[in-house]
């Protein structure tokens, strides 16, 4: 959704206008208030009504940064495995 705003924001704009007005956009400053304002929707609407929702954003995120550490390893392991099938020995 955000990034829906963000291009119909912008989709008007010329392209000499842009970094005007993504400057202000990319300030320490309005980053900060942002994630502030996310944070706070988030409580509102997740943690003051009691759901579920950041126990499965905390469970859901928990497997997939695990996969994508042991992802490298696996992909060696496979890779090892084809080489050995194919008869390339050490």
């Amino acid at each position: 959704m955000a990034l829906r705003a963000f291009y119909n924001e912008i989709k008007g704009m010329k392209v000499g206008d842009l970094p005007s007005y993504l400057k202000p956009k990319l300030s320490w400053e309005h980053i900060k208030k942002s994630a502030d304002q996310a944070g706070d929707r988030f409580v509102e609407k997740h943690i003051e009504t009691s759901s579920v929702q950041p126990l499965y954003h905390v469970c859901f995120g928990g497997v997939i940064s695990s996969y994508l550490v042991a992802l490298p390893e696996e992909r060696r392991h496979l890779e090892h495995q084809k080489r050995h099938a194919a008869g390339g020995h050490h």
